[in-house]
């Protein structure tokens, strides 16, 4: 008994011992031992993608895959800002010509009134490949080797990677064409269809025309014309855009105008690999320097380095200060720089914030829960880190996002509404008592800039300082925008003939509603807040609070009075945000995205010249003029623009935040062995249990074997 005790108190010591001498790697480690020197980017996702099909994909989610897999002919330029596209599998950034109504070219400086057409001619390099995939596998007579597939040699296939055989084959621009027809597939229902429909010759008709075909699994597009579209040569293909639209360019940086091989729409047709959910909805098939290798939403995504990308040279040149930074140190090396990336489902904020101090993840975002812990801000209201952080070597990042959050006047309605002078007082009288610096340091954690107008700061056209502030709301004070007193609203609100916030010929106290489809506990707060700034004006503000569909049925009716509304940027062109209050888009009637209803002729008038210009000095003057007219007609309450907190390891490098560019991956670079070495002093074992459970087994068997001892004794046994 008595060796029996010591043996398992020594085999505790010498586990433990065993297992303090294992300390370099982490017990916690989520991942495999063996992965601990790779070079692996690790990161989380929140919800699984729905679509990675490019003609169907569309969301923020969706694009961290398509973006790194896909090429379309441009790209944005990671460093520079003002963002600027560049070509990625094309030649050059194609420069359009003009046509007239006869399809007779037109000269340069012809006349918007005379164009009718523009051309496109893209250019794509020779020599990219495809990465390896099993609809390129051919048999040794030429032929496709895994068409029409049987249901035996299905039988052991449960994902793509079961399939022996893979090929490859050169990007063509046929390719690009090919893809450019399936958005007027109409089983794929591609979100742009609309959009694309009002400017690409032809697709209109293309889509009757695949619309009217008989149900069957294929469709070959190569069978039918898109007289839009138009294949040169090998490498060259033309787009026929209606009339000027140079904000085109900027679609041929999405995923939307990305290659498909008409092997892979061909492969993944075949109904056998529908049923076992292999489709280019669930599998991509790109040029790009990753290929998505896992596909596992409830748990894991992976993708890993395409071993036949065709490489990429690192940024030379950035903005002013980039070098300082570290941003220029692989300018000329070729991309990318990881060799593998991993994406971890993350249901809840704490587990992943956890995890990221562990160093399992490489970079964060900051929830409200975790922003005491890592910023502490200055002040003067600049973020910085704390010093928990900055021990561990934490770099913060912060950018202004290309999105505004902003509340909305119903323009039709007749107290809020119209562009008469009382109604525009009003306005204006409500947006200085909302204190949107308030709201940013109590709701937002101070992450965010009050707006303006509607350009966020990296668009063409926003004005920094005090040219650039909103003279109605703001006075320059002292070097910075200083809201007006409240004083001034409520001369602006008796003006408008509310004086005291009552109708100067009723007397009956002046009722503003808000709706708006929140309801949760942090909602109520922002109403709270809302209703004491619409008191300072003596105003009441009652919140009407609806399920999202009946809100959305009274944005399209028109009988919502004030709402709150957002915008993310879909190109970085000023069009973008001017277009949201451009009266012909207005949402009663049209279902446009002026959700404002705002209607002002002179504005219309500017933003169709200003649209089509290039930038320079004379669109910026336009765009100065349209600003000073939704300004003093303040169809908003301008809100604010968020501004992302985004924390990296010291061993995650090149990290510069771009709105506008989905395929940034490859720029990163991770340093595998600090990484490594970090990891292990942040999770050092924790050997107590193993001393108090040895300890415990010793106390708890020691009067046992005391008795023992003790009847042995009694029975004269030595």
């Amino acid at each position: 008994m008595i060796s029996f005790v010591r043996r398992n108190v020594l085999v505790l010591l010498v586990l433990s011992a065993a297992l303090v001498g294992c300390s370099d790697t982490a017990w916690n480690n989520p991942y495999p031992a063996a992965e601990s020197g790779e070079n692996t980017f690790y990161s989380a996702f929140e919800l699984r993608p729905k679509h990675l099909d490019p003609a169907r994909s569309y969301s923020s989610n969706e694009v961290v895959f398509t973006g790194q897999i896909y090429e379309p002919p441009l790209q944005y330029h990671y460093l520079k800002r003002p963002y600027e596209l560049i070509p990625l599998a094309a030649t050059t950034v194609p420069e359009p010509w003009f046509e007239d109504a006869d399809g007779k070219r037109l000269d340069k400086d012809a006349s918007p009134e005379q164009v009718a057409f523009s051309v496109y001619e893209i250019h794509i390099q020779p020599g990219i490949q495809y990465q390896p995939h099993p609809a390129f596998a051919k048999d040794a007579q030429g032929r496709a080797l895994y068409l029409d597939l049987s249901e035996a040699t299905l039988d052991k296939v449960y994902t793509l990677a079961d399939f022996p055989h893979t090929a490859s084959r050169e990007l063509v621009a046929a390719d690009y064409v090919y893809q450019i027809k399936r958005l007027a597939h109409p089983r794929l229902h591609s979100p742009i269809y609309g959009v694309m429909a009002e400017y690409i010759v032809g697709l209109p008709e293309l889509a009757k025309t695949l619309a009217a075909q008989p149900a069957a699994d294929y469709l070959d597009l190569n069978r039918f014309e898109l007289s839009g579209v138009e294949l040169v040569d090998r490498y060259t293909y033309r787009i026929r855009i209606r009339g000027l639209y140079p904000q085109f360019r900027y679609w041929l940086a999405m995923p939307f105008f990305a290659p498909v091989p008409p092997e892979a729409d061909r492969f993944y047709s075949q109904p056998g690999l529908i049923a076992r959910n292999i489709t280019l909805d669930w599998y991509p098939v790109g040029t790009g320097p990753y290929m998505l290798t896992v596909n596992n939403p409830n748990r894991q995504m992976v993708m890993e380095r395409n071993p036949n990308f065709h490489g990429e040279p690192y940024p030379s040149e950035g903005d002013p200060g980039d070098a300082a930074l570290g941003l220029l140190a692989d300018a000329g090396k070729t991309m990318p720089f990881i060799d593998r990336v991993v994406y971890s489902l993350e249901k809840e904020d704490i587990p992943l914030w956890n995890k990221f101090l562990q160093g399992y993840y490489d970079a964060s975002g900051i929830s409200s829960d975790s922003f005491d812990q890592a910023i502490r801000m200055s002040d003067q209201g600049e973020a910085g880190l704390t010093d928990e952080m900055r021990a561990k070597g934490m770099q913060l990042i912060t950018a202004v996002a290309a999105s505004i959050g902003y509340m909305g006047f119903n323009m039709k309605d007749p107290v809020v509404g119209g562009i008469s002078e009382p109604a525009r007082k009003l306005r204006q009288a409500i947006s200085i008592a909302i204190d949107y610096e308030e709201y940013i340091s109590i709701f937002a954690n101070g992450r965010g800039i009050p707006a303006q107008g509607p350009l966020p700061p990296g668009i063409f056209g926003y004005v920094a300082g005090k040219r650039g502030i909103n003279p109605y709301v703001y006075d320059w004070v002292d070097g910075h925008p200083q809201r007006k007193p409240i004083s001034v609203a409520r001369q602006l609100l008796a003006e408008a003939g509310y004086p005291d916030g009552r109708d100067a010929n009723t007397g009956k106290p002046l009722i503003i509603h808000l709706d708006t489809t929140g309801g949760g506990p942090d909602d109520k707060a922002r109403l709270d807040w809302l209703r004491k700034q619409f008191a300072k004006l003596d105003l009441q503000l009652e919140i009407r609070a609806t399920d999202y569909n009946r809100f959305q049925e009274k944005m399209l009716k028109g009988t919502a009075q004030l709402f709150q509304w957002g915008w993310n940027a879909d190109y970085p062109d000023p069009e973008n945000f001017f277009f949201l209050l451009y009266g012909p888009n207005e949402k009663v009637g049209k279902n446009g995205e002026n959700a404002a209803n705002y209607t002002n002729p002179e504005f219309d008038r500017l933003f169709q010249q200003m649209k089509d210009m290039p930038n320079g000095p004379a669109r910026q003057a336009v765009i100065d003029r349209m600003l000073e007219l939704v300004r003093r007609d303040a169809p908003w309450v301008w809100g604010l623009h968020p501004k992302q907190f985004s924390l990296f390891h010291a061993w995650f490098k090149n990290v510069k935040p771009n709105f506008m560019a989905n395929n940034t991956l490859k720029y990163k670079r991770i340093d595998p062995a600090l990484r490594a070495k970090l990891r292990a002093q942040w999770n050092p074992p924790i050997t107590w249990p193993l001393w108090l459970a040895g300890a415990l087994f010793v106390v708890v068997l020691l009067p046992a074997v005391m008795t023992y001892r003790r009847k042995l004794r009694a029975r004269g046994v030595s």
